[in-house]
Order: C-alpha cells, then structure tokens, then sequence
C-alpha cells in the first residue's frame, strides 16, 4: 500500500511539472500595459527587414511571438512590444 501511495504521489507531482517543462516560449518582454504597446506589424516588419519570411504572430505573455522562416529553418521571435527589442530567438 505504502508502494502505491508513493507511485500516485511521484506521478502526481511529475504530471504538474510538466506543462513547465515542456514551455519552450519566452514570455516575459515588459511590464508596460498593453494599451501602450506597439502594433505587432512593427514586429512582424522587424524580422522581415532582418530577413525572416513572417508566416504569424501572436501575444505569447507580455512578448510578441513572430514565427519566420530563414534559409528554411523555422524559428520563434520573441520581441518586446515596448521597444520592439529582440530578446529571444528559438531554432525550431
């Protein structure tokens, strides 16, 4: 019975750890209210001009996530929306 409780016990805890394990995304950009971020086309223009091939964006925490495409490898932008300042990049 002891052997079981512990099981159950260990799985519990794995399964709530999980979900923070398997976030890959940055979601920490600013702490500026949303009414005065910048528009996300201003993010989605800056990896353009650095040569990405914007296929989305989208509100990932307090950061502007842009997926684009570069020599065909996809990748995960994160931009502050305050000052439109890169702060992450995930190779996908």
């Amino acid at each position: 019975m002891r052997v079981i409780r512990v099981a159950a016990i260990a799985l519990t805890i794995g399964f709530g750890m999980a979900p923070t394990a398997m976030a890959d995304g940055f979601k920490t950009c600013t702490k500026l209210e949303k009414a005065s971020w910048k528009p996300a086309a201003e993010a989605e223009a800056k990896a353009k001009a650095a040569g990405y091939e914007v296929r989305r964006s989208k509100v990932e925490g307090s950061c502007y996530e842009v997926y684009g495409v570069k020599e065909g490898k996809l990748y995960e932008l994160f931009y502050s929306p305050e000052d439109l300042s890169l702060k992450q990049t995930i190779a996908k």
